[in-house]
């Protein structure tokens, strides 16, 4: 029976999703953001947050820091330039382990801060990121977003949503 059907009959589908990026990026914001509806003031993750999302059907869970399953959530602060080239390695890194290389994971990368002056857009980051010709054969989404204002994060969750399997 497919997801479609399923979701007419009332059950829902859950998903394993990593929530990745460098400290300060804004992955525990967003985290909270779609769990609870507002931003709260963070520190520093110590370790690693899972919760449950409920969104559309499904029931994702997300691991803030590790974790396998059906998606990859990347998180880059496009406020901060400086750290940009670091945020690149990181996501090279991930893409090139056997554990993405050899999977079919969904990858979407949240531009996050938009709200923040002078950021980069999502698509300066998905070209310098090299993700256009580097996941040509993948699915991979990059979606502008805002952890204080919710911004983008519906639009890349529901990106998400249609794209795990």
């Amino acid at each position: 029976m497919g997801l479609a059907m399923g979701r007419l009959l009332g059950w829902k589908k859950e998903a394993q999703i990593a929530l990745l990026g460098l400290g300060g990026a804004g992955k525990t914001a967003i985290l909270h953001k779609l769990k609870l509806g507002h931003a709260i003031t963070t520190g520093p993750t110590i370790g690693f947050n899972s919760e449950t999302l409920e969104y559309n059907g499904i029931s994702f869970r997300v691991w803030d820091v590790g974790g396998q399953g059906e998606g990859v959530v990347f998180v880059v602060d496009s406020s901060d330039r400086e750290w940009i080239l670091r945020a690149k390695d990181l996501l090279n890194i991930i893409l090139d382990e056997d554990q993405f290389r050899n999977r079919d994971l969904a990858l979407l990368v949240f531009a996050n801060k938009q709200d923040r002056p002078n950021v980069m857009s999502a698509a300066e980051i998905a070209d310098e990121f090299g993700l256009p010709s580097r996941l040509c054969n993948r699915r991979w989404h990059i979606q502008s977003s805002s952890a204080i204002s919710g911004e983008g994060l519906h639009e890349g969750m529901a990106w998400l949503c249609t794209n795990i399997r």
